[in-house]
């Protein structure tokens, strides 16, 4: 006899595989198993997983693109919310559908409009200044803590409204809140265990009295006044503000970094040209995206890419894979800040693309054009240890040696 998920997919009539994505040597080097699973059709049964994964850039952009039929309500991790309980209050923005979502979007996308992001710019570029100078006084130093960590840290958490003690909890938190997307495996609950002290340091720094009177955090909690959200979600507002903002940036810095060492002709390219530095960021998010996959469940019985998915089904899009698809992009395996790159599935895309993606470019962008006016050179001088983590992928260390601009 059949298993039940054997006849299931079966009956989707689609290639199986044995693919572990929380694997670390998937983790380490995902580009060749991606190749193969884009070769195998445009989807693929993960038995593991008893889910329906999507590697190819026009399936994955097609199922973001509809948040109608491919809800996040039933979780955007693998967890499916409707058949088991969350370890987890659902997020309120990102596993929210329309048209409740579009209630806390729209405050969330007012604080971070371009408008006030870009009053931030000054301060931002007057910190990158202050701290390619003191990296680059070092000669040699660790691009992820040193650098990469350091930024958002700093000038992101500031213009949050955060206090300066005990920003170190920042990381451990939003490891913790991402390895939560992926299955309950040992990494999830081995980062589980030691983070204590991060969730209670967060959920204190979170209240109203504990932000500045200016940030985006006391914005938040003025669209409370005003009766755009209840005070509760405000808060739960300020802590998402904290999980998607930091992580995902500081990951996002250290494959730049890596990328630039790696590639020194491209580097070159973007000293020769700072104003290219938007550019490279774009570059940089398609070539080495800090996130690889994220899950969406379907509202009715759907017919994708000729394959008719039941309702109910949890599908995964490797939103990795798609920014590499050669039917997507020329050459896709090469690095190249010449590229236009903007299309690119990093932030996602659709109602639920990220809201801080703007934010994100803005520090990409700021840093890397410091660097690329008084940086002449990144050189590795070790290994880069991978920071190993069920749904983004970033650097513990990069141990670097630099030289100035002449």
């Amino acid at each position: 006899m059949l298993s039940a998920v054997a006849a299931h997919h079966m009956k989707l009539n689609v290639p199986v595989s044995d693919f572990d994505p929380y694997a670390e040597e998937v983790l380490r080097d995902p580009w060749p198993y991606y190749q193969e699973l884009r070769e195998k059709g445009p989807a693929v049964w993960l038995e593991r997983y008893s889910v329906l994964a999507f590697f190819r850039h026009e399936q994955v952009h097609a199922i973001l693109s509809d948040p109608y039929t491919y809800c996040s309500s039933a979780g955007v991790g693998l967890t499916n919310f409707r058949t088991e309980t969350p370890w987890r209050k659902p997020s309120i923005i990102l596993e929210a559908d329309p048209p409740e979502h579009g209630r806390t979007r729209k405050v969330v996308a007012r604080i971070l409009s371009p408008a006030w992001i870009n009053k931030l710019r000054p301060t931002f570029e007057r910190e990158a200044e202050k701290l390619v100078d003191k990296v680059l006084n070092k000669g040699t130093f660790d691009a992820a803590t040193d650098f990469c960590e350091a930024y958002p840290l700093k000038v992101f958490a500031d213009a949050v409204g955060l206090p300066a003690e005990g920003r170190e909890n920042l990381l451990p938190y939003g490891d913790m809140v991402f390895n939560g997307f992926g299955p309950i495996n040992e990494r999830f609950k081995e980062r589980m265990g030691t983070s204590g002290q991060a969730v209670q340091w967060i959920a204190e720094v979170c209240r109203r009295e504990s932000l500045t009177k200016d940030g985006l955090g006391a914005d938040l909690y003025a669209a409370a006044d005003a009766g755009e959200l209840t005070h509760e979600e405000a808060g739960m507002l300020v802590r998402t503000l904290l999980s998607a903002g930091l992580d995902t940036t500081v990951f996002t810095l250290c494959n730049a970094m890596l990328c630039f060492a790696k590639h020194p002709d491209q580097w070159e390219t973007l000293r020769e040209n700072p104003s290219m530095a938007r550019q490279a960021i774009e570059e940089v998010l398609r070539y080495e995206p800090t996130f690889h996959s994220f899950y969406r469940t379907t509202t009715k019985q759907v017919e994708i890419a000729g394959i008719t998915v039941p309702e109910s089904q949890k599908v995964v899009v490797f939103i990795a894979s798609a920014n590499r698809d050669a039917q997507r992009w020329e050459d896709p395996d090469r690095f190249d800040i010449r590229r236009r790159a903007s299309g690119n599935l990093a932030f996602g895309t659709g109602i639920h693309g990220c809201a801080g993606q703007m934010m994100a470019r803005l520090e990409g962008d700021i840093l890397l054009s410091a660097l690329a006016r008084k940086m002449h050179s990144i050189e590795l001088v070790g290994t880069p240890i991978h920071h190993f983590n069920n749904t983004v992928r970033g650097y513990t260390s990069i141990p670097v040696k630099t030289t100035p601009n002449k």
